[in-house]
């Protein structure tokens, strides 16, 4: 029953991820909506509102007619405009800033929600001006439904200057950065949350028997909660291989646990890993770090060349990589103080070293970009955590830094201000 569940869970996350999904949920809805005002009709609804307020119920067929027939015009005129400009916003973020931001924004539901409004008004109108008869007397025009019909029409309206505002806000790069940061964040804060590495160990796993993956994609999410109840049911304990987010290739180890498994209970495992074409920042926080060094990266290439968008994307990597300071390097699951489950992570010295390898490419000749990231290791060496071995890693990329642009740079002033930074960093203690 939970490997059901856990199945149809991942089947919704997916489908929710999709642009068509809230659309089609309010197209069914203006359906069965435009069916139930049907059976209101036939009950008299509009006749009793034709004899006690008249003023607000349409009682000729050809006005009916002509007022729907306005209105899912101009709703579909009004949809296919939001629909250019959803796509024109992808385009544009896809080629300015990074194609890695589409599945974020694809998948976000303020604009999902107004398309389907127009939709499910769209269909409530269609369906509503099949029932009208124009040769009928006024008792038989539906005026209630028109009614309804021209108030859903406000309410698209509304929802269409909603639509053109947030789309504006969205396509600026300090949303986006914004956004991929709160989400991200949220993520480690989760993760450090749940460590519990310190206090409980984990036995050394080099000589148990690995087992290997059906599928290829990318590890998306674990479904650790049926996993541990697995281990508690079986009495034993599993180390994920694979880090969260990488492409897994068909038929490598994916797990070791610590005794030999039966097919069922194999099967049992493997249904709780979730493998997908696609990566979302909400399931692995790896991938914020990635899109803003791409935006960085993106933004200070010969074609764009817009350091001010670098300069932002590095204040925001400052603030992730000192959150992410917090986090342990081994990711240790516990349930009743015993260590069920170990699931490999991206240690920070390599999370720091791709970040700042891509970024130093860019950055090497450009004296304030190199000032933004001496700064942001100025800051990361301040935080106060217990692992000491993290100093040694930002003071290694630091020195990196600081080589490239030596040997970048011609003009003597910027040649002073780098060995100004160097003293500037090395009198900065750590923690302090």
């Amino acid at each position: 029953m939970k490997q059901l569940y856990n199945k149809l869970l991942r089947i919704l996350r997916i489908i929710k991820s999709k642009i068509v999904f809230y659309p089609t949920v309010f197209a069914v809805i203006g359906i069965f909506f435009a069916f139930i005002i049907m059976y209101l009709e036939n009950l008299g609804i509009s006749r009793y509102l034709l004899d006690n307020l008249p003023i607000l119920v349409v009682d000729n067929g050809d006005t009916a007619l002509t007022i729907l027939s306005a209105i899912i015009t101009g709703l579909i005129s009004m949809m296919v405009f939001s629909f250019s400009m959803v796509m024109l916003l992808l385009s544009q973020a896809s080629s300015n800033y990074s194609p890695r931001l589409l599945p974020g924004l694809i998948s976000d539901k303020s604009h999902q929600i107004i398309l389907g409004i127009y939709l499910g008004t769209i269909l409530y109108c269609i369906f509503i001006l099949f029932s009208i008869q124009p040769t009928g007397d006024k008792y038989q025009i539906p005026g209630f439904s028109v009614l309804l019909g021209i108030l859903f029409t406000v309410v698209c309206i509304y929802a269409f200057i909603y639509f053109i505002h947030n789309i504006s806000e969205n396509i600026q790069i300090s949303k986006i950065l914004d956004k991929i940061y709160v989400v991200a964040k949220t993520n480690l804060q989760n993760l450090i949350k749940e460590e519990n590495t310190n206090k409980f160990p984990f036995p050394d796993t080099t000589d148990w028997k690995e087992y290997y993956t059906e599928n290829s994609g990318y590890l998306q999410n674990i479904s650790i909660p049926n996993l541990i109840g697995i281990c508690k049911e079986n009495n034993f304990k599993i180390h994920v291989l694979p880090v969260n987010g990488i492409f897994v290739l068909k038929g490598i180890p994916l797990f070791r646990a610590s005794k030999e498994l039966d097919k069922k209970t194999i099967q049992k495992i493997l249904e709780n890993f979730n493998f997908s074409r696609g990566e979302l920042v909400q399931d692995n926080y790896v991938l914020a770090f990635k899109q803003i060094t791409e935006i960085i990266l993106k933004a200070m290439s010969p074609g764009i060349n817009d350091p001010g968008t670098a300069i932002n994307g590095i204040d925001y990597l400052s603030e992730l990589f000192s959150l992410r300071m917090y986090k342990n390097d081994r990711n240790i699951i516990v349930r009743d103080d015993e260590a069920f489950l170990r699931i490999n992570t991206v240690d920070f010295d390599e999370l720091l070293y791709n970040v700042m390898a891509a970024i130093r490419t860019y950055c090497k000749h450009d004296i304030i970009l190199i000032q933004k990231l001496m700064l942001m290791f100025r800051y990361l060496k301040m935080q106060p955590v217990e692992n000491k071995k993290l100093y040694d890693c930002i003071d290694r990329e630091a020195q990196t830094l600081i080589n490239d642009a030596r040997e970048s740079l011609t003009n003597k002033r910027d040649l002073e201000k780098v060995q100004e930074l160097i003293s500037n960093f090395e009198s900065k203690g750590h923690g302090k």
